[in-house]
């Protein structure tokens, strides 16, 4: 879209707190924020004790240091029986400016705390346990950078219900961003089992790995490959050294965007257009799109070149190996092959003019 002349790019920037782990245990934490809320009681208490001649006690009109402790407790937390009352200026502007403030104060600490650590853990639990139960054939993504993020949004482009993909990452920002897209998120450390047990690998359609570094790619690909021996696992891997590495741990397909953007540089020297089909062909973006599927029970006996989705067949897998359209094997579609074809992208194509 033009911009008027004269006319500035505002950045809007969200703010993000400098953030790290806590070394402190819980029970520390818990002791640390009741220790401060006493502590303010405490503060509150002297206060009175040192006003106390401005408190009246209507029971025996004598106050004692235990009528104060009395007087503070039921004061904090907002009771107030009316036994004993500030009957002096000074006490009520004390009540006012002194007390009342640390009475919230003291309130927010023991509210804050239930909160995080009875009620909020408990409601995330009840709220695991029940998306835990529904994850079946679902998609696991090891890593949300740069190739995590776009092979999700691919994905979600392709029609994949956001609620079917789990993604994984240790970045707060990241696991904030993949929430925003819909998807179920946990914000761990992928190569850990624990972790991917509690997303239920064994059950997953498929997992997708791109920690960003080759040794972390292949770590969690061998922790996927040990937990789950049938999953197919397709991982990111940047040094072309390490693709026979990541094939032993057990990777299903390795990916190297470093060769395939060689690719398209060598395919637009040979041709403007091989570049821009080749793009048009991976991104559900494009006019075609290539699939993978089961043959059909229709067709069956046919050749690859009678397919009943109108596509044009490139590819079977037969028995794990693969057999190009021009084969006989490709001539001859039998059961429990699958085929790879390029399909019309009708949606796309209403949109291009002379589709």
């Amino acid at each position: 879209m033009s911009k008027p002349p004269g006319s500035k790019l505002k950045l809007q920037h969200r703010f993000q707190p400098l953030r790290r782990m806590s070394k402190w245990p819980i029970w520390a934490d818990v002791i640390a924020r009741l220790g401060v809320a006493f502590f303010l009681i405490a503060i509150v208490i002297l206060v009175h004790w040192i006003d106390r001649a401005g408190l009246k006690d209507s029971y025996d009109g004598h106050i004692s240091f235990l009528d104060v402790v009395y007087f503070t407790m039921i004061s904090v937390t907002t009771t107030g029986f009316g036994d004993i009352a500030p009957v002096s200026d000074r006490s009520r502007l004390i009540e006012s400016i002194i007390v009342t403030p640390i009475r919230i104060a003291v309130l927010f600490i023991f509210v804050g705390t239930a909160y995080q650590f009875a009620l909020k853990r408990t409601w995330d639990k009840w709220r695991m346990a029940r998306i835990q139960a529904k994850l079946t054939n679902h998609i696991v993504v090891l890593g949300f950078g740069i190739s995590g993020s776009e092979a999700v949004k691919e994905l979600i482009a392709r029609g994949t219900d956001p609620a079917c993909i789990v993604v994984i990452d240790q970045s707060a920002s990241r696991i904030a961003e993949a929430e925003a897209m819909g998807c179920n998120i946990l914000q761990a450390d992928a190569s850990n089992d624990d972790t991917l047990i509690d997303v239920h690998i064994a059950r997953a359609q498929s997992v997708l790995v791109s920690a960003g570094r080759d040794d972390s790619s292949i770590l969690m690909v061998l922790t996927v490959r040990h937990l789950s021996p049938q999953v197919p696992i397709s991982v990111v891997i940047r040094a072309q050294d390490n693709e026979l590495l990541a094939r032993q741990a057990g990777a299903t397909n390795v990916i190297n965007p470093v060769s395939f953007t060689g690719l398209l540089l060598a395919g637009s020297a040979q041709g403007a257009h091989v570049a821009d089909y080749m793009a048009d062909l991976a991104s559900i973006g494009g006019r075609v799109q290539l699939r993978e599927r089961a043959v059909a029970a229709e067709e069956i006996g046919r050749s690859i070149d009678q397919l009943a989705s109108g596509g044009r067949g490139l590819r079977i897998y037969r028995a794990g190996k693969p057999y190009g359209f021009w084969e006989a094997e490709a001539q001859h579609l039998e059961q429990g092959d699958q085929l790879v074809e390029v399909i019309r992208c009708e949606e796309c194509e209403a949109s291009v003019p002379g589709g």
